[in-house]
Protein backbone atom coordinates (compact mmCIF):
# COMPACT_ATOMS: atom_id res chain seq x y z
CA UNK A 1 0.00 0.00 0.00
CA UNK A 2 1.42 3.12 -0.72
CA UNK A 3 1.79 6.40 1.48
CA UNK A 4 -0.28 9.47 0.19
CA UNK A 5 0.89 11.84 2.02
CA UNK A 6 -2.74 13.86 1.88
CA UNK A 7 -4.60 11.31 4.28
CA UNK A 8 -2.99 11.75 7.60
CA UNK A 9 -3.96 10.65 10.51
CA UNK A 10 -4.18 14.42 11.57
CA UNK A 11 -7.04 15.21 8.88
CA UNK A 12 -10.29 16.07 10.31
CA UNK A 13 -8.85 16.10 13.83
CA UNK A 14 -9.14 20.00 15.54
CA UNK A 15 -6.47 21.70 16.90
CA UNK A 16 -6.12 21.99 20.28
CA UNK A 17 -8.20 24.70 21.75
CA UNK A 18 -10.39 25.42 18.44
CA UNK A 19 -13.52 23.78 17.97
CA UNK A 20 -14.98 22.63 14.99
CA UNK A 21 -17.24 24.28 12.74
CA UNK A 22 -20.57 22.13 12.98
CA UNK A 23 -22.73 21.88 9.59
CA UNK A 24 -25.76 22.79 9.34
CA UNK A 25 -27.41 18.95 10.49
CA UNK A 26 -25.13 18.95 13.29
CA UNK A 27 -26.40 22.32 14.05
CA UNK A 28 -29.94 21.96 13.69
CA UNK A 29 -29.59 18.04 15.70
CA UNK A 30 -28.21 20.27 18.95
CA UNK A 31 -30.71 22.75 18.35
CA UNK A 32 -33.49 20.20 18.72
CA UNK A 33 -32.39 18.75 21.58
CA UNK A 34 -32.01 22.10 23.49
CA UNK A 35 -35.36 22.91 22.36
CA UNK A 36 -36.42 19.54 23.43
CA UNK A 37 -34.83 19.86 27.00
CA UNK A 38 -36.29 23.72 27.65
CA UNK A 39 -39.76 22.63 26.65
CA UNK A 40 -39.97 19.55 29.12
CA UNK A 41 -38.26 22.38 31.60
CA UNK A 42 -40.96 23.93 31.34
CA UNK A 43 -44.15 22.25 31.48
CA UNK A 44 -43.14 18.56 30.87
CA UNK A 45 -44.20 18.42 27.38
CA UNK A 46 -41.99 15.83 25.46
CA UNK A 47 -41.29 16.92 22.00
CA UNK A 48 -41.65 14.25 19.39
CA UNK A 49 -41.08 16.10 16.04
CA UNK A 50 -38.19 17.45 13.86
CA UNK A 51 -39.63 20.89 13.72
CA UNK A 52 -37.33 22.85 15.36
CA UNK A 53 -34.38 21.64 13.58
CA UNK A 54 -35.82 21.75 10.38
CA UNK A 55 -36.95 25.04 11.22
CA UNK A 56 -33.12 25.79 12.05
CA UNK A 57 -31.61 24.90 8.63
CA UNK A 58 -34.42 26.88 6.76
CA UNK A 59 -33.23 30.21 8.92
CA UNK A 60 -29.24 29.51 7.64
CA UNK A 61 -30.99 30.14 3.90
CA UNK A 62 -32.84 33.41 5.25
CA UNK A 63 -36.67 34.48 6.02
CA UNK A 64 -37.87 33.45 2.45
CA UNK A 65 -36.71 29.47 2.92
CA UNK A 66 -38.32 29.76 6.72
CA UNK A 67 -41.87 31.46 5.21
CA UNK A 68 -41.04 28.01 2.32
CA UNK A 69 -40.82 25.62 5.24
CA UNK A 70 -43.39 26.64 7.15
CA UNK A 71 -45.98 26.89 4.63
CA UNK A 72 -44.98 23.41 3.85
CA UNK A 73 -45.25 22.08 7.46
CA UNK A 74 -48.72 23.30 7.60
CA UNK A 75 -49.29 21.72 4.47
CA UNK A 76 -48.43 18.88 5.56
CA UNK A 77 -49.18 18.62 9.18
CA UNK A 78 -52.15 21.37 9.70
CA UNK A 79 -54.21 18.49 10.16
CA UNK A 80 -52.39 16.55 12.53
CA UNK A 81 -53.18 18.59 15.70
CA UNK A 82 -50.76 17.13 17.59
CA UNK A 83 -47.61 17.84 15.31
CA UNK A 84 -49.31 21.13 14.05
CA UNK A 85 -49.07 22.10 18.10
CA UNK A 86 -45.49 21.51 18.46
CA UNK A 87 -44.83 23.68 15.41
CA UNK A 88 -46.40 26.57 16.58
CA UNK A 89 -44.43 25.72 19.90
CA UNK A 90 -41.20 25.99 17.49
CA UNK A 91 -41.92 28.99 16.06
CA UNK A 92 -42.84 31.05 19.19
CA UNK A 93 -39.86 30.25 20.42
CA UNK A 94 -37.23 31.12 17.15
CA UNK A 95 -39.15 34.43 17.71
CA UNK A 96 -37.56 34.36 20.89
CA UNK A 97 -34.37 33.12 20.06
CA UNK A 98 -34.01 36.09 17.08
CA UNK A 99 -36.14 39.40 18.24
CA UNK A 100 -32.87 40.66 19.68
CA UNK A 101 -30.41 39.55 16.82
CA UNK A 102 -31.82 39.21 13.74
CA UNK A 103 -35.11 41.05 12.95
CA UNK A 104 -35.91 39.59 9.06
CA UNK A 105 -35.84 36.38 10.44
CA UNK A 106 -37.93 37.20 13.48
CA UNK A 107 -40.65 38.58 11.86
CA UNK A 108 -40.45 35.51 9.51
CA UNK A 109 -41.07 33.45 12.29
CA UNK A 110 -43.79 35.98 13.64
CA UNK A 111 -45.78 35.67 10.63
CA UNK A 112 -45.79 31.55 10.63
CA UNK A 113 -46.78 31.49 13.66
CA UNK A 114 -49.16 34.01 13.78
CA UNK A 115 -50.77 32.35 10.74
CA UNK A 116 -50.51 28.90 12.33
CA UNK A 117 -51.98 30.22 16.08
CA UNK A 118 -55.10 31.34 13.84
CA UNK A 119 -55.24 28.16 12.14
CA UNK A 120 -55.43 26.23 15.99
CA UNK A 121 -57.25 29.09 16.79
CA UNK A 122 -60.48 27.08 14.26
CA UNK A 123 -60.17 23.72 16.45
CA UNK A 124 -62.67 22.45 18.51
CA UNK A 125 -63.16 19.65 21.23
CA UNK A 126 -60.03 17.19 21.54
CA UNK A 127 -57.75 19.34 19.35
CA UNK A 128 -58.88 22.53 21.02
CA UNK A 129 -58.06 21.14 24.14
CA UNK A 130 -54.87 19.74 23.42
CA UNK A 131 -53.70 23.25 22.12
CA UNK A 132 -54.23 24.77 24.72
CA UNK A 133 -53.19 22.60 27.22
CA UNK A 134 -49.56 22.76 25.59
CA UNK A 135 -49.42 25.88 24.41
CA UNK A 136 -50.82 27.54 27.59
Amino acid sequence: MANNSNNTPEQGTPKQGKQPTPNILELAARKQAAFSRAIYGLNGYKTFTTFYGDLTIAEAFGPDAVRETCARITKEWGRNYKYFTEFVLCCNHKIWEWYEHNEPLARAFDECWRAADAIAAQWTGEAAQYYFDVTD
